[in-house]
């Protein structure tokens, strides 16, 4: 099974959301017993609340289910866990790295370095912005996606 982590500052807004659409998107492709999604947070603030309100509203507005969802703060056993841990921007991927003791592996990377966008997603808890995030998200997601299953693909030929 494939491990997925998206991580950000707090784990309200940005990675439960790419949790979330992550998850329909395993779903909707039948991939459930193949990939495990999950979300986690650099810092301690929100944990074991809910995602943000905004976040919850806009997954509502788009059909993706959030039950369930409750913040955590990252930890040592997710660098053995995962199989792909994923920083919402530059930041956090510092973060990420520093807090797992992991200067430089390629499991950890920021989001959307697999897209055109290569750049950092928008905090919303600051812009307000919920839809831009969604909309990277969506993009992102896609293309982690296409990177799982190509390198699924890879493994099966060996």
């Amino acid at each position: 099974m494939v491990q997925v982590l998206f991580v950000c500052l707090g784990n309200i807004c940005r990675s439960p959301m790419a949790e979330a659409v992550m998850r329909d998107l395993v779903e909707k492709k039948g991939l459930e017993s193949r990939i495990k999604v999950d979300s986690a947070a650099t810092s301690s603030w929100h944990i074991g609340e809910p995602p943000h309100k905004g976040t919850l509203a806009k997954l509502k507005e788009v059909g993706i289910a959030t039950t369930g969802m409750k913040g955590r703060q990252l930890a040592r056993e997710d660098f053995e866990e995962f199989d792909y841990i994923v920083g919402m921007d530059s930041s956090n991927v510092q973060n990420i790295r520093q807090m797992l003791g992991q200067p430089d592996h390629p499991k950890i990377f920021r989001f959307l370095d697999l897209t055109d966008h290569r750049k950092d997603v928008p905090d919303p808890y600051y812009t307000g912005d919920f839809q831009e995030t969604y909309d990277l998200v969506m993009e992102g997601c896609a293309a982690l996606l296409d990177k799982i299953l190509g390198d699924l693909e890879e493994v099966s030929f060996r």
